[in-house]
């Protein structure tokens, strides 16, 4: 989910664990319970400051190791520890399950989404990428906001976000099956289908759709159950030669085969260099896809320039390309 939506699931954790006895009897727990629960369901999301280094480095790691396991236990017991110190009077197992709580919760409704999380590592390093929740759902994002209004109107916190929860609860069920109805239909059109990527967008009936036949991409959208192809592509093999060998080698390119579970590809001749392009299929945008990986290779095989991450017009891309990040 997206920051916003975070923190006031945080807000909202917080005013659940006033169910808790204790926290609801002890105000300095309660104080550091809700200071627990909003840092920490920000604190899997810590890892964007990798932005700071190259897009490479942040696709490769966002959502993955600071959404694993070990990071989930080690979250909550560092946020925990943290402020035990400054409150040692209080208890710290029911600040350390609330804390807890809001990591796992953090971490839970991330793979809902089609960007997904690698929340199985050490055990698995497979993106987990459900896709029938927007990153942002503003059904979802208004229902806490709405809570939280009426927590500082007076309402009785614990029972409000109980009630809340129950609705967020089913709202994600129909979601899922709104996803199955429309994965079944694009089978019964496609009965060679492999992979059906499905992106829901901010409009409730509105999503986007990639699909993976035996010999063919399909993208398009679903309307309110009705699907629309936009576009269809060839599903050719990426030829095996020495100049893609070098290209997955960069570290750009590598970083997007490593996150992208549907994408088509492409090798241009020029002059003086020869560039290959891995391009996404989930994430059409008025006839554009955003989400790309290039990489430029001179004459002697080596890697002049590259780039991986969201450009949404070709002459910011070349752009990018000019100024962009130095080939490993």
């Amino acid at each position: 989910m997206d920051t916003g939506t975070h923190v006031v699931m945080g807000i909202a954790l917080g005013g659940l664990a006033t169910l808790d006895p204790v926290v609801a009897n002890d105000p300095t727990l309660f104080n550091a319970v809700l200071i627990g629960t909003i840092v920490g369901s920000q604190a899997p999301d810590f890892d964007t400051i990798l932005k700071l280094k190259n897009n490479a480095v942040y696709i490769r790691n966002h959502r993955g190791l600071t959404h694993s396991i070990p990071a989930v236990i080690f979250w909550g017991l560092l946020i925990s520890l943290v402020l035990y110190m400054f409150v040692p009077e209080i208890s710290f197992l029911h600040l350390w399950l609330w804390t807890f709580l809001a990591v796992i919760v953090h971490v839970f409704v991330d793979i809902f989404n089609s960007y997904g999380t690698q929340a199985l590592r050490p055990f698995s390093h497979k993106w987990i990428a459900l896709g029938f929740i927007n990153t942002f759902d503003p059904y979802i994002f208004f229902l806490h906001v709405a809570g939280i209004i009426a927590w500082v109107l007076g309402a009785n916190p614990g029972t409000t976000f109980l009630m809340i929860y129950g609705v967020i609860t089913l709202y994600y069920i129909k979601r899922y099956f709104d996803k199955r109805e429309i994965v079944k239909k694009i089978h019964e059109h496609f009965p060679t289908t492999e992979q059906v990527a499905t992106s829901p967008t901010i409009k409730q009936n509105h999503w986007r759709v990639a699909i993976t036949t035996k010999d063919r991409f399909y993208v398009g959208t679903v309307d309110n159950g009705h699907i629309q192809l936009m576009d269809v592509f060839e599903r050719v093999p990426i030829p095996k030669s020495q100049l893609i060998d070098i290209a997955k080698e960069d570290k750009n390119i590598a970083a997007f085969l490593a996150f992208s579970p549907v994408y088509r590809w492409e090798i241009i001749e020029y002059e003086q260099f020869t560039e290959i392009r891995f391009i996404d299929l989930r994430y059409r945008n008025k006839g554009y896809y955003p989400f790309v990986a290039v990489a430029q290779l001179d004459e002697d095989l080596q890697v002049k320039t590259s780039y991986t991450g969201w450009i949404f017009s070709e002459q910011k891309l070349q752009k990018k390309l000019y100024f962009g990040d130095s080939p490993t």
